[in-house]
């Protein structure tokens, strides 16, 4: 799982930079994946460790780490839609769009975490 943290802070940063140059630069909350992905990539590359507990540990900072982002980002996603559609104007799409995609690759990361942390558990190398 550690690997695969690194795999998803290196999308999570292009995410990042991606939505930063997208907004031309003028909006630097855009950047808030590439600093998530870059929590979690120091995190991932301290987990990649023979020690089983201080794997185990920077692996479940990652996974709270994914899932205060993944809340973070689906909550502000649908105010953000809501908040525009009030108001009578449309979404910014790159936001709206950046956000989706930040919420859905946390979502999927702590679902695979989750699952690894159960079968972990039940194959007794806990």
């Amino acid at each position: 799982m550690a690997k695969l943290t690194l795999v998803l802070a290196v999308l999570l940063v292009a995410l990042g930079l991606v939505g930063y140059l997208g907004t031309g630069s003028l909006h630097p909350t855009a950047l808030i994946p590439a600093w998530i992905g870059l929590a979690l990539g120091i995190f991932g590359f301290l987990a990649i460790s023979p020690n089983e507990g201080r794997r185990k540990l920077f692996m479940h900072i990652n996974v709270t780490i994914a899932l205060l982002g993944f809340l973070g980002s689906a909550i502000e996603a649908v105010r953000g839609y809501v908040h525009a559609k009030a108001a009578g104007l449309e979404p910014d799409q790159i936001a709206l769009a950046s956000k989706i995609t930040l919420a859905g690759l946390l979502l999927f990361y702590v679902i695979l975490c989750v699952r690894s942390f159960i079968a972990a558990r039940r194959s007794g190398k806990v």
